[in-house]
């Protein structure tokens, strides 16, 4: 991590990639702030699994969109009280018993980024078929 001004930094992980992270205003805001990337990358950690079932399962996926929520306690630290994220996923064929139980194991079992958010936040999800 580097400074880049006093709400804004810089930070590269161990392949060279670099985003940058701000704590701005949201009228002077230009990218993710820390909790923004905890909702991204819980949300996209748990894409991963789920679409990996999905084709072990040889069902036609078409395309997977995701849409997050998160609710913060008023005081500090601001932690998320709870994550409410709907997944939109685009198939002729994936069932809908089989959808839920893809993501239930992908938020509870597989995704390392949920496994690592204490107990102290709530993950919901929901989700919508698109045949």
């Amino acid at each position: 991590m580097s400074y880049v001004n006093d709400n804004t930094y810089s930070v590269e992980n161990s392949t060279k990639n670099n985003i940058l992270i701000d704590m701005c205003d949201p009228d002077k805001k230009k990218h993710h702030s820390p909790m923004e990337l905890i909702l991204s990358a819980v949300t996209s950690c748990a894409a991963v699994e789920i679409v990996s079932m999905i084709k072990k399962r040889k069902r036609d996926f078409k395309d997977i969109l995701a849409e997050t929520t998160g609710f913060r306690v008023d005081q500090t630290p601001r932690y998320f009280k709870s994550i409410d994220i709907k997944y939109i996923i685009h198939s002729s064929d994936l069932k809908e018993s089989e959808a839920d139980r893809f993501i239930s194991l992908s938020l509870q079992k597989y995704c390392s980024v949920g496994a690592t958010i204490n107990e102290k936040t709530n993950i919901n999800y929901s989700f919508e078929i698109v045949r």
